[in-house]
């Protein structure tokens, strides 16, 4: 039987060229991000991104047309973080769901400042307010929970499992989404890993 083109072959090797472009729009995401945290995201300009990432303001507009851009990616960007947080976890001493638990605790660690945690407010509500982020959020936490089923079949890749995982993705991630409104409804009074747990822990009381 011929086998159809590209079956079974090994993924084609990313060129230098590829690699570097991948690597620039990854490091002005982060620069823009980690300003917006900083400074606020209405106070930050695109000079600033460009200046900070090293880049020319021509640079910059190959890569993005404005500072919303940067949101899209940084959140494209974000179920990938957490499929790796949840491959670092143990899957000797806790249950999936608790894996998924621990690793978006640990991964939202770092922005549990105080000023992160205002800049991260802000960041929400510019979210909340733009049609086109707004849009985006169906896509995003299907994404996000597509994550987490794929590093959990990985931990514990048991055919028979693989239901049972998909409901704790699901869970999971249906967990984190109310987290993120409860966080935004009380605006942001305490660190986001206290709504996560006390989410988490609504869904463990109810099981």
């Amino acid at each position: 039987m011929s086998r159809q083109a590209g079956e079974g072959s090994p993924p084609k090797k990313e060129g230098l060229r590829e690699r570097r472009r991948r690597e620039t729009l990854r490091r002005i995401a982060d620069t823009g991000l980690r300003l917006f945290l900083r400074n606020g995201y209405e106070a930050t300009t695109l000079d600033a991104i460009a200046e900070e990432a090293g880049i020319s303001r021509r640079t910059f507009f190959y890569y993005f047309r404005s500072k919303e851009e940067i949101i899209l990616v940084w959140q494209s960007g974000l179920a990938e973080a957490i499929r790796r947080a949840v491959l670092e976890q143990s899957t000797t001493r806790q249950t999936p769901l608790d894996a998924v638990k621990s690793a978006l605790v640990g991964l939202t660690a770092s922005y549990e400042t105080d000023q992160a945690r205002k800049q991260m407010m802000e960041i929400d509500r510019f979210i909340r307010s733009n049609e086109t982020l707004r849009a985006r959020e169906a896509t995003k936490y299907a994404q996000q929970e597509q994550a987490v089923f794929e590093a959990l079949s990985a931990m514990w890749p048991q055919p028979k499992r693989r239901q049972a995982l998909r409901v704790v993705a699901m869970i999971s991630i249906g967990a984190f989404r109310l987290a993120i409104d409860r966080r935004s409804q009380d605006e942001g009074k305490r660190p986001f890993a206290a709504y996560l747990r006390e989410c988490f822990g609504n869904i463990e009381g109810e099981t």
